[in-house]
């Protein structure tokens, strides 16, 4: 199929070996089917080396793959009479967020995520999925409403940050981010998040304030993305694999961080590849936690919360030796400038 990534190339030439014996044995009549036969099974082990060692580079181009199911292809796959719902009510309705009601095995949520273009004219329209402060703002609006309802709420992550440019600035970027996070964390409603694609910066975490967070098996998940920390480590952007190779920003990295609950596997290639396996995966796994944290109260959904985020990151006392020999060393470092 079109749209094949470069670390895919061995496996492209194979099939199209294949595809080219096959018209030549129908044109000609002679029999190839024995080395059709070994092609295939060579390609299905090709296949399967491959998809199942990837690098998180692989894994970052995969999640950034142009044919990478949306937010929207999703949430018509996923839930039912989905009634999208605009606006800020502030400023303006940002294309980059997309949210609405809709019903998930018969259950109203509130689901919102953010939307990159198909094409370019719709990338234009949808500034690449990056938001500006009313698209925030617009998940806000529509994340209250689901709290005051006692709806439960579904976001879907994918984004490479939020939109960097003076426009946003001057409409208050930094505080409509920081505002989502502060909410987020007191709604008193099951709030699931799923990261599906590329999960950047801020523009990420201001949908991403969840009892439960899931990620598929191939997105990426960090705060900053790996071509820009490649920019500011070593000033040239063009590093961004290098840079994934380090960062820890793969599904199974942030799992074992505590970031991230579960990890929705993927058909074998990438999202893109099966569409609705790929949703029925998703639905599954969200029904699942919805199910767990629906039997919750408001106040032990937000103390769960709380409590996820807090477990976050890990701090260690250091041995009494060692933290002997650190204070005299900063005793002894600070005393050389009177010595001297």
């Amino acid at each position: 199929m079109a749209g094949e990534l470069p670390f895919e190339k061995p496996l492209i030439e194979l099939r199209n070996k294949i595809a080219e014996l096959k018209k030549v044995s129908e044109g000609s009549g002679i029999d190839f089917s024995d080395e059709i036969s070994r092609l295939e099974d060579r390609c299905r082990q090709l296949q399967e080396e491959l998809y199942s060692e990837l690098t998180p580079a692989q894994k970052m181009h995969l999640a950034r793959h142009h044919q990478r199911p949306t937010s929207l292809d999703y949430i018509h796959a996923v839930f039912t009479d989905f009634i999208e719902l605009h606006g800020d009510r502030l400023f303006a309705d940002d294309l980059a967020i997309v949210g609405g009601l809709a019903k998930l095995n018969g259950v109203p949520v509130t689901v919102i995520g953010h939307q990159r273009g198909k094409d370019t004219k719709d990338n234009i329209a949808r500034f690449f999925g990056s938001p500006h402060p009313e698209g925030f703002r617009k998940a806000l609006r529509l994340m209250q409403q689901a709290s005051k309802f006692n709806r439960p709420i579904v976001t879907f992550i994918d984004t490479k940050g939020a939109y960097p440019g003076n426009t946003a600035e001057e409409r208050g970027q930094s505080e409509a981010i920081a505002r989502n996070l502060r909410e987020m964390a007191t709604f008193g409603v099951p709030i699931i998040c799923v990261v599906i694609g590329e999960g950047g910066s801020g523009g990420a975490l201001a949908l991403g304030v969840g009892n439960r967070v899931l990620m598929l098996e191939n997105a990426i998940y960090s705060a900053i993305s790996p071509n820009g920390a490649a920019a500011i480590l070593w000033k040239n952007a063009a590093r961004a694999d290098e840079a994934a190779a380090v960062m820890k920003i793969t599904a199974p990295d942030l799992v074992e961080f505590g970031i991230v609950e579960e990890i929705v596997p993927e058909p074998q290639g990438g999202a893109h590849r099966d569409l609705a396996a790929q949703s029925e995966s998703i639905k599954d796994a969200v029904w699942r936690h919805l199910q767990e944290l629906s039997g919750m109260t408001a106040e032990a959904l937000i103390e769960d919360r709380y409590a996820k985020f807090r477990r976050i990151g890990r701090f260690f006392e250091p041995a009494p030796a060692v933290r002997a020999a650190s204070e005299s060393a900063l005793a002894a470092e600070a005393a050389e400038p009177a010595q001297a």
